[in-house]
């Protein structure tokens, strides 16, 4: 069995005269909790629809799991064992949680009560135990985005790429959901993770990527690409990563 999970191989994707991602290659390993981090339109969520074939490439290759998938279907590789959330939450509003959830696990699972019975168990895993019965529409934000993870792990993924499963929540909820992340990448699922919340990056992540203006700029730790200069540059702007170099160094007294 390959150490390897997925990979992907000098992908690229244009809309029109708008170049997306650039020969963008890197690699996921197995069992692993990896972040993709950039600055906002750098091109992760269209890499993602590559990676789950939503998209297909102008040019590139994916592998998962020891297969060629590139522009196969996202059914297709859903069943292979590939799920992906999606930033924009959209349940079923005017369905309960477990019937939202019951969606992914029918995936796996044809018999009714046996799917509901699984979405049960994944709603424990995700702290939505106590809200089963109540209508999607009546969660808040938190709840929506914890909902829209339990959909696709009820899927019994391999491999999960969640984007931005953090945006939106308060402080509070994102130290609540740091651990439920955390808990499915120990439980053997592997996690690739578009975010910008920096302290859940931190806490979680083992390798992290980086992608600017569609391309990979930086890869490492967490501590590795954080202190990168290219890194400080896409994020800050232009000189920073000097500016913030002039500013660490110790001060002497004149005369000293």
């Amino acid at each position: 069995m390959s150490a390897v999970m997925l990979s992907a191989g000098a992908l690229s994707k244009s809309f029109g005269g708008l170049r997306a991602v650039q020969n963008v290659s890197l690699t996921v390993a197995r069992g692993s909790l990896t972040a993709l981090i950039g600055p906002n339109g750098a091109g992760k969520t269209t890499l993602f629809a590559l990676l789950s074939g939503i998209y297909l490439p102008d040019s590139g290759r994916v592998e998962f799991d020891g297969r060629d998938i590139t522009g196969q279907a996202p059914d297709a590789n859903a069943r292979a064992g590939l799920a992906r959330t999606f930033q924009i939450v959209q349940p079923f509003a005017a369905q309960t949680v477990r019937e939202n959830i019951a969606v992914g696990a029918h995936l796996r699972e044809p018999r009714r009560l046996a799917a509901l019975a699984a979405a049960q168990a994944v709603a424990l895993r995700v702290g939505l135990g106590a809200q089963l019965d109540k209508p999607a529409a009546e969660l808040t934000v938190a709840g929506r985005k914890r909902l829209e993870l339990a959909r696709a792990l009820a899927t019994q993924p391999k491999l999960l790429l969640l984007d931005e499963v953090l945006a939106g929540l308060n402080p509070q909820e994102i130290r609540e959901m740091i651990p439920v992340v955390r808990g499915i990448a120990q439980s053997g699922v592997t996690v690739l993770m578009i975010e910008h919340v920096m302290q859940a990056v931190m806490n979680l992540a083992e390798h992290v990527w980086v992608l600017a203006q569609g391309q990979l700029i930086a890869q490492g730790s967490p501590a590795e690409v954080t202190s990168d200069p290219a890194v400080i540059e896409a994020y800050l702007g232009h000189g920073t990563a000097a500016k913030l170099r002039k500013q660490s160094r110790p001060t002497t007294q004149a005369g000293a």
